[in-house]
């Protein structure tokens, strides 16, 4: 009987897709020992928009978290998700800061980390999967699955091969926007396993509808493992529901080794912070609906919900079907970039900016002129000529390892943020997001300062 893993995504991408990663550790911290009992094969609960929604909206040290959710998850292992040279922020970052972000977060519980780039670029992807490995983790080396002329099977298994030959120990097929057919991941699959032999884990959305078919030929081609959501924060933008999952493949003579009944008090506890986060409008019927249109212009659920604040915050919600018109446009002036972060916010704001401006790149953001100057790394297609003309001149975009043009950062940054910084990591935590870490600690500080005051007062 053939063992099918399960990844539960609730302490990450679920509530990451579905209310913008505004669930505090305050309110899990509870059902962690529960969930521990399961027999999931992971829990992803770290990376992604976690560090920064932690120390902007939450006002918590996303390492402290790490170390929370450590401290009482014995048996499963713990899983994150990290961008690469990007780390967790939205541009590359120097080797030395890649590397000591991994170790640090490997040294604070981490079992399994996830390392993909938003342009299928291996070359950003190296330094993170060479010191994952260094350090005794998991390095799950990714593929960003997306479609274009120029996303085939062939290069599909070539940057798999590339990803075995960097050392990888399984290898991940990310599809963000869950626009992955149950016939392509079959494809996919099976074009990867004629090629190579470490194990394929499979993720998806259930954006467009297709998640729990696509999962299923996924298995059926050889997937060893596929990331589900605890069945109350299932479903729309988010991942298929555990539950249902696991008993479709226990009754079709698999094995996923989950215990139903802990599942049941696992959802049970997390359905009045769903009930709480659909109050507070963090949760719109919008993002738990089915979006086939995503089959068409492949935008994310992150993106979706991006873009309809941005056009809400302009009261430009008229403009939003435009928009999505022209997200495709930009993609392919671009050279056909994932749609993932940062690739994503990228095409979508530049898209939106197009539309109210009403004439196309009239206003460039910095972040798409740094992606047409060679930043970001290899676009997967041609960039448009006349949009590389327009950015960059009689210039040429580099053609190197972006990181190869960047200097050693911690240093600097430690002198720089002084002793705001207590350790290590929150010196990461500033290098990341500068302003808001460092506001993080500024706050810290005056909540400390307010405690010793009371302290004191009681006392006297």
């Amino acid at each position: 009987m053939k063992k099918i893993n399960i990844t539960e995504t609730i302490l990450r991408d679920a509530n990451q897709s579905l209310m913008a990663t505004r669930m505090p550790s305050s309110d899990f911290e509870a059902i962690l020992e529960v969930m521990d009992q399961a027999g999931y094969h992971s829990l992803e609960c770290w990376g992604g928009a976690t560090f920064d929604s932690c120390l902007r909206y939450m006002d918590e040290d996303p390492w402290d978290r790490l170390r929370k959710i450590k401290s009482k998850v014995k048996k499963t292992k713990l899983q994150m998700l990290l961008r690469g040279q990007n780390i967790l922020g939205y541009k590359n970052y120097p080797d030395d800061i890649v590397r000591l972000f991994v170790a640090h977060a490997v040294e604070n519980g981490m079992d399994i980390i996830r390392i993909f780039d938003a342009l299928n670029d291996p070359r950003n992807l190296e330094v993170a999967i060479n010191e994952t490995k260094k350090r005794g983790a998991e390095a799950q080396g990714t593929i960003c699955f997306t479609t274009s002329p120029v996303h085939t099977l062939e290069n599909y298994v070539k940057l798999g091969k590339r990803l075995v030959d960097m050392g990888c120990d399984t290898i991940a097929i990310k599809d963000m926007a869950g626009i992955m057919s149950p016939q392509e991941v079959y494809d996919l699959i099976k074009a990867l396993t004629e090629n190579i032999t470490l194990p394929i884990v499979v993720h998806t959305h259930c954006t467009t509808g297709l998640g729990p078919m696509t999962y299923l030929k996924a298995v059926e081609a050889g997937a060893t493992t596929i990331d589900c959501a605890i069945s109350v924060f299932s479903g729309g933008t988010s991942q298929p529901p555990t539950e249902s999952m696991a008993y479709v493949l226990d009754g079709m003579g698999y094995t996923t080794g989950l215990d139903y009944k802990v599942l049941k008090k696992i959802n049970d506890y997390f359905r009045p912070l769903k009930d709480k986060a659909l109050k507070e409008g963090f949760i719109t019927p919008y993002l738990m609906g089915t979006e086939t249109d995503a089959l068409v212009y492949q935008v994310p659920g992150g993106m979706l919900s991006n873009l309809v604040a941005q056009l809400t915050a302009q009261s430009a919600m008229d403009k939003f079907n435009d928009v999505l018109e022209e997200i495709p446009e930009v993609r392919k002036d671009l050279g056909y970039p994932p749609l993932v972060t940062p690739t994503s916010q990228m095409v979508g704001v530049q898209a939106a900016t197009n539309v109210l401006v009403g004439e196309r790149y009239k206003n460039i953001s910095k972040e798409v002129k740094s992606y047409i100057a060679g930043e970001y790394g290899k676009a997967p297609g041609e960039v448009n000529p006349d949009l590389i003309k327009k950015v960059l001149g009689d210039e040429q975009p580099i053609t190197c390892r972006p990181a190869d043009l960047l200097k050693p950062a911690f240093e600097d940054a430690k002198k720089e943020i002084g002793d705001k910084a207590r350790n290590d990591e929150d010196v990461l935590s500033y290098v990341a997001f500068p302003q808001i870490a460092e506001k993080f600690f500024d706050r810290r500080i005056e909540r400390e300062t307010n405690i010793a005051k009371y302290t004191i007062q009681r006392v006297d």
